[in-house]
């Protein structure tokens, strides 16, 4: 279905009860990203108030994880983990959107001290929550998923969790970021 979403929005796909969130089904606004796709752009703002562009991701192999919000305990923990893993992988840049304002995230990130991943706040525009197919249109809320982008800028990932509650496939992810990661040089785009 197509419908106009939010201020100055284009016509944007609507797919109803593609994830659950407190045991409903929720409907999720922008297009379902697929493996092979071309990496939507977006822009955010970053936790010094900065805007944070796709562009500057170009080049590098990256995870992009949408998230509900620094403040959950599902959500805290899957940034702690991937924080962990990233430790141990050279060469791949993790950013973690969703539409916390950024001095929460980067509250969020002195506290807990991740300092090996990038944050970034959509609460403005919704940018990267229409462009990837992940803003929950009843809360405006981002629901949970998690991409994987070459430095060509392919999606070679692309998970929706179904239920908000649940955690991505750690195992499934990091396998796609560590190839992603050790693929081509961004000098060997096709």
């Amino acid at each position: 279905m197509m419908r106009e979403f939010g201020k100055g929005a284009a016509l944007t796909v609507e797919r109803a009860g593609v994830t659950e969130f407190g045991g409903k089904p929720i409907t999720l606004v922008g297009p379902e990203i697929q493996v092979g796709e071309r990496a939507p752009a977006f822009e955010v703002l970053g936790t010094d108030m900065r805007p944070l562009s796709s562009d500057l991701l170009e080049g590098k192999a990256q995870i992009l994880l949408s998230i509900l919000s620094v403040d959950t305990n599902v959500c805290r923990a899957e940034m702690k983990e991937f924080s962990r893993r990233l430790s141990t992988q050279p060469g791949l840049e993790i950013l973690v959107v969703s539409t916390d304002l950024p001095f929460n995230m980067k509250r969020w990130a002195v506290a807990t001290d991740v300092t090996n991943i990038t944050f970034g706040s959509d609460h403005r525009e919704l940018s990267f929550g229409r462009a990837w197919g992940v803003l929950m249109k009843e809360v405006r809320l981002f629901s949970r998923a998690a991409f994987v982008v070459n430095p060509a800028g392919e999606v070679t990932h692309a998970e929706y969790v179904p239920v908000i509650g649940d955690q991505p496939d750690f195992d499934a992810v990091w396998e796609a970021a560590k190839e992603a990661a050790t693929a081509s040089e961004p000098g060997e785009r096709r």
